[in-house]
């Protein structure tokens, strides 16, 4: 893999992020996730595709064969430095997204295949999200405000979504909402909110989490 600067690695990222989620990826998506500004990201857009990384089509973005080489190169090694520090070194789900946005960029192939070793060959992140290059075989999910009043539930992915969403990451690992965790939803209110009972105690998730938590049910 050739070595990119930051910001190419950062928007590749980010695009195949949001296309992994299903979300039509345009210049205000992008601006959206990164909280930067739409001409900001005009400007970039102009720069990947001289660069050879996205091809533009009307207002829809995809990555090229070489952007997403590099896409999925920064995803893996993002997912697997979360699973590292949340595995290994004992920290939050929040702490470690966050410090895996720096890890992300400076990650050897070297390390990479040492830290995949060492974790015993990883195939999700901590939050069930895929690590590109795994064996990790995807399992039949429904979202969460999709499973009925008093149906049991197994917890698969947090996507990316949720993981950008101020706060919501600390709630979710606090209240037991985790990747193998089970529960039953108890109530689902108009706003879309459901409450659900898991590990003994009852909580609630706001319709943007509910509507984007995959569980199998």
């Amino acid at each position: 893999m050739a070595e990119w600067h930051p910001a190419f690695e950062e928007y590749c990222e980010t695009i195949f992020e949001l296309a992994e989620d299903d979300i039509r990826v345009v210049q205000a998506r992008i601006a959206e996730r990164l909280d930067v500004s739409r001409p900001s990201v005009s400007e970039m857009m102009k720069r990947m595709a001289l660069e050879g990384l996205i091809a533009i089509s009307g207002t829809v973005i995809s990555l090229t064969p070489s952007g997403l080489a590099l896409g999925e190169c920064v995803v893996r090694r993002h997912r697997l430095a979360e699973r590292f520090m949340v595995d290994m070194l004992g920290l939050s789900w929040t702490v470690a997204h966050q410090e895996a946005g720096k890890w992300e960029h400076v990650i050897s192939e070297q390390v990479e295949d040492a830290m995949m070793r060492v974790l015993g060959d990883p195939t999700t992140c901590p939050h069930g999200n895929p690590i590109p290059g795994s064996a990790y075989l995807a399992p039949n999910t429904i979202t969460l405000s999709q499973v009925a009043v008093g149906d049991g539930f197994q917890v698969e992915r947090i996507p990316e979504a949720l993981e950008f969403a101020e706060g919501v990451l600390q709630y979710l690992e606090d209240v037991h909402l985790l990747p193998g965790s089970t529960g039953v939803v108890r109530a689902a209110a108009p706003d879309g909110t459901v409450t659900v009972e898991i590990d003994g105690r009852t909580v609630g998730v706001g319709q943007y989490a509910s509507a984007r938590i995959l569980v199998s049910a």
